[in-house]
């Protein structure tokens, strides 16, 4: 009886598998456009461009968080996009413009992890604009709290 319920477990897994959507089973992407073209990053891609941390508090999470991402100025310059200005979208299509001298001015990165663990969907993932606050209180308000934004899909750069 063992061998079947084993035998019918692993059935059960891949029509599980096979059922989960389709965003379940591949990584988060980012797509980079700008006069230059378009460029699509998954997670993995992001993260070999090199993590980096900023632990600070936020307006949305309790105490001092420390998000690892990547710093937005290298995202940008290894998908050729230059300009002053970049649109930041979100998964729900709300979209924020960030002047490009943001992410090189005040170190901006793009997080992939939130104290250590990836941020699911539901929770402000896959993606989050995150600007040091604590470092700088010219970053402690408004418009740098609005262009704090998390669940990004895509950036367009101009």
């Amino acid at each position: 009886m063992t061998k079947l319920r084993s035998i019918a477990f692993i059935a059960f897994s891949l029509l599980a598998a096979l059922a989960a959507p389709a965003w379940a089973q591949t990584l988060p992407t980012l797509t980079v456009t700008s006069p230059s073209g378009t460029v699509t990053y998954d997670r993995d891609e992001l993260e070999a461009m090199g993590l980096v941390s900023i632990k600070t508090s936020t307006p949305w999470n309790e105490g001092i968080v420390d998000f690892e991402g990547v710093p937005f100025s290298v995202i940008l310059d290894k998908a050729g996009a230059e300009g002053t200005m970049a649109t930041v979208i979100a998964l729900n299509d709300y979209s924020v413009d960030i002047p490009v001298s943001d992410f090189a001015d005040f170190n901006v990165i793009l997080a992939v992890k939130r104290d250590g663990d990836y941020m699911p969907v539901d929770d402000q993932g896959p993606y989050f604009v995150m600007y040091p606050f604590d470092a700088n209180p010219v970053l402690q308000k408004q418009p740098y709290y609005g262009r704090a934004v998390w669940q990004v899909k895509a950036v367009s750069v101009e």
